[in-house]
């Protein structure tokens, strides 16, 4: 039984469900309003936003019907804001050539006649779109309503913004009408006073004119006219105290195109070690015009770290919320922008890593994680192996035996790409180390066992792999586990091969007797019986390739699943595995 709490919310979501249902049948019936005033301005500058006048998200909307005469909803306007229907005056807003979106013109009286559907088809033709107003109110001494001044085609309306060099702050301080023959000079006591400075302070003034793609900020010319300085309404002057030259204060930004130019192109990295990749370690806040240099040392920085080289990072995939597979390559990228971009999205995460060498030397190396098989330890070891870009495959055991424990002093080693259970190549010795992979590929070295290395005329090297059939899937093959080699002789039978295949991988007698052993060619496996000739499946002599037929040994995969870099090549019964760097 449902409490009486549970009904209740239960109703009122249904409810609400219904109400939207409604109103999105409706919708056509009816067009969204959003009322910015000088509050909303005041209230989001220097907040929310720093260029234009304000975000229309954020401002009041009302939904009316498109019927309703606009004096009529002027009315609900009086009701919402305490202002009465003579005094207020709406304007317009406007999107520019050069993208901004300001108030353009105040509606006259004839279209406030007209209904809300008509008004919203005058100020925006597309379909479905919202009508924006600016609302224009004045207020006397007494911070009563007074009536809209008298608005000719000389008088412009201008917004004004004043900026703080030392706090680096940019606030909204109101609006001015000004006439277009007018000048700067005869406003400058009006501004003092909306700044709060004293009468006589000195002040510039610059036009706020755009900021996509980049920031165009003019100074004005106070001696010029408005006209002159091609003011019209809707512009933006911003104003600040003239820097003086013996102040002794160290501002980052002293002027307002300055500062303008930061906010535009500042931003908030997340960075993250490249080892954790989901975690935040910390946030920087940057410039997406700093260099590649700038952005290392100031990680370095925050990391402690002497020398900023050995710093590497990453960029951010946004479709796949991981690091890109390839880090960035030292002063690879110009600006930080460059790091961030991803297609046509921009992201705010990058990853670092800390080298123990500097970036542009490592770049030089080619460092490749090779999980070695010792011949009777159980235990793999993974080893990074870190060599000059034209180094070979012999460089690379060189450097392999001088950290790995070998049979005997005189054990040969062989380095084989292994790929979801199966072995793909014997690397030749002379193979450049450059253009291997080891993202994807797992890298084995092994011994090479006694018994290869002297082959006769009828002797075959075949592959082994583990399977299982997933009956989920039709019976299809599954590899899993060690892959291996084995070297069978001419007219050996599967009895004989099976005892050496025990003996390798030391399986117990009890377990063993359940396997079964199958020749396996294009995935179709053909089962053998003890007294079958195994080396008459396999004509063959090529082992690149050879991939393609095997010798497959069907019992069940009894290893735990554990992920790691080397997880293809996992043998059936677990090893466990050591990581050196």
């Amino acid at each position: 039984m449902m409490n009486v709490d549970s009904q209740i919310r239960l109703k009122k979501e249904q409810e609400e469900k219904e109400h939207k249902k409604k109103e999105k049948a409706e919708a056509h019936l009816y067009t969204i309003i959003k009322i910015a005033r000088d509050e909303d301005l005041k209230e989001q500058t220097g907040k929310d936003i720093y260029f234009d006048l304000v975000d229309h998200e954020k401002v009041r909307s009302f939904r009316i019907q498109k019927q309703l005469p606009f004096s009529t909803f002027k009315e609900e306007v009086a009701k919402e804001y305490g202002i009465p229907v003579q005094f207020q005056r709406f304007w317009l807003w406007a999107k520019r050539q050069n993208h901004t979106y300001r108030p353009n013109r105040p509606l006259n009286p004839h279209e406030e006649m007209q209904s809300v559907g008509q008004l919203r088809e005058i100020s925006n033709k597309a379909q479905n779109a919202e009508l924006k107003l600016f609302l224009e109110v004045e207020f006397g001494l007494d911070l009563q309503p007074l009536p809209p001044p008298e608005k000719s085609k000389e008088d412009i309306l201008l917004f004004f913004k004043l900026y703080n060099p030392e706090k680096e702050v940019l606030c909204f301080v109101g609006r001015l009408f000004v006439k277009a023959l007018g000048k700067p000079s005869d406003i400058l006591r009006k501004l003092t006073e909306m700044a709060g400075f004293t009468p006589d302070e000195e002040i510039e003034l610059y036009e706020e004119i755009k900021f996509e793609p980049n920031v165009m900020c003019e100074h004005i010319d106070k001696k010029l006219t408005f006209r002159a300085s091609q003011l019209e309404d809707g512009d933006i002057v911003c104003f600040q105290k003239s820097p003086k030259a013996d102040s002794g204060t160290q501002v980052r930004y002293p002027d307002i195109p300055s500062f303008l130019e930061y906010v535009h192109n500042r931003q908030v990295v997340h960075f993250r070690s490249l080892e954790k990749p989901k975690d935040d370690e910390f946030c920087l806040e940057l410039s997406k015009l700093h260099t590649y240099d700038d952005v290392v040392e100031r990680v370095a920085r925050q990391l402690g770290l002497d020398d900023p080289a050995k710093i590497r990072l990453t960029s951010h995939n946004c479709y796949s919320q991981q690091p890109k597979p390839q880090p960035i390559r030292y002063q690879g990228v110009e600006h930080l922008l460059d790091m961030l971009v991803h297609y046509n999205q921009t992201s705010d995460i990058l990853y670092y890593e800390v080298l123990d060498i500097p970036l542009p030397e490592l770049q030089f190396l080619k460092t490749l994680k090779v999980a070695f098989h010792h011949a009777t330890k159980e235990e793999v070891v993974i080893h990074s192996i870190r060599l000059p870009k034209n180094s070979t495959i012999a460089d690379v055991i060189i450097d392999l035996k001088t950290k790995v424990d070998l049979s005997s002093p005189t054990a040969e080693l062989r380095v084989l790409e292994v790929f979801y259970h199966k072995i793909y190549k014997i690397f030749p010795l002379h193979e450049k180390i450059e253009n291997i992979n080891d993202q994807y590929w797992t890298l084995r070295a092994e011994e090479v066992p006694e018994e290869e290395k002297n082959p006769s005329q009828h002797d075959r090297l075949i592959h082994v792999y583990h399977f299982t059939k997933d009956p989920l899937q039709n019976q299809q093959i599954q590899n899993f586990g060690d892959p291996f080699f084995l070297a069978i002789c001419e007219g050996e039978t599967l009895a004989e091969v099976k005892g050496r295949i025990q003996r390798k991988l030391q399986v117990p007698d009890e377990e063993f007797s359940k396997w079964k052993f199958a020749f396996i060619s294009m995935n179709r496996p053909d089962y053998l019986q003890d007294s079958d000739v195994v080396s008459a499946r396999f004509q063959r002599r090529d082992v690149y390739g050879a991939w393609e037929q095997y010798l497959g040994l069907e019992h069940t995969d009894t290893a735990p699943k554990r992920a790691y870099t080397a997880n293809q090549n996992r043998h059936t019964h677990e090893k466990p595995v050591r990581i050196y760097n």
